[in-house]
């Protein structure tokens, strides 16, 4: 059975993530425009309608697979939260769920998703990403590091 703090949580990454979007693109970027924090730090609305660095992206139909496949996705995670039992397998796995969660949400409101998160310095330039993206590499690079370093178990 899936922890019910891991519910919760899933559900206060949706609203955090939402909630930041929303105040971002009412507040800050009404007009659109950039905004520069520092120099290697920008705010700057990107409208995503595709995966990674704008990917299939390019129709409507794109937008509904892209959101079935999202969804697909996590309820594989789920039931994988579901069989890991605890620790911080089922942690990471919250934060990819939430953040897969959250971006989902701006693809059916929105038809794209909303970024916001410019950094860039030394000639590099990282594309825009969200607090959603955040949660999916945190969780992800958990994941990563749990496989490396977790528990002993053995391969049968």
């Amino acid at each position: 059975m899936m922890p019910r703090w891991a519910i919760l949580f899933i559900g206060a990454l949706i609203v955090v993530d939402q909630s930041v979007k929303h105040l971002i693109l009412s507040m800050v970027f009404d007009p659109p425009r950039i905004i520069e924090v520092s120099s290697f730090f920008n705010l700057v609305p990107v409208w995503n309608s595709g995966v990674s660095f704008g990917l299939f992206g390019d129709s409507e139909s794109s937008r509904w697979i892209l959101v079935g496949l999202a969804l697909a996705i996590v309820i594989v995670l789920l039931v994988w939260m579901v069989r890991a039992g605890g620790g911080m397998v089922v942690f990471a796995l919250t934060l990819v769920v939430g953040g897969a969660l959250g971006n989902v949400v701006d693809r059916i409101v929105y038809g794209a998703v909303i970024d916001f998160v410019d950094i860039h310095g030394f000639g590099f330039h990282w594309p825009a990403f969200n607090v959603a993206d955040t949660t999916i590499v945190v969780g992800t690079a958990l994941l990563f590091y749990d496989s490396l370093f977790g528990s002993t178990r053995t391969l049968k």
